[in-house]
């Protein structure tokens, strides 16, 4: 979990994910600005803690704030993408020349 001043920004995708953070694609559904009857797909993926999922409920903070576009639906899939039974410690290094 990231400290209070800290920004994802000072990690490694890798650190992260050993931290719980996982892949989230989020499907937006919004209204178009000049055609409110006409909705508009958007999708984006972050790196983002479920299931309170901070990163993702600022951008929709943002999105309310400063896009015309209103949000008709928003719909959220993860997985965790690094589970404890995958790492393992490795018992040697082979090198090849």
């Amino acid at each position: 979990m990231l400290h209070k001043g800290q920004s994802q920004d000072e990690y490694s995708e890798f650190e992260l994910r050993l931290m719980g953070y996982r892949m989230a694609t989020v499907d937006i559904l919004y209204h178009m600005p000049d055609h409110p009857g006409v909705l508009q797909n958007f999708v984006w993926q972050t790196l983002d803690l479920a299931p309170k999922f901070p990163r993702l409920n600022s951008f929709l903070s943002f999105w309310e704030k400063n896009i015309e576009g209103r949000l008709h639906k928003v719909t959220v899939a993860t997985r965790q993408m690094i589970e404890p039974q995958e790492l393992r410690c490795v018992g040697g290094e082979f090198r090849l020349h």
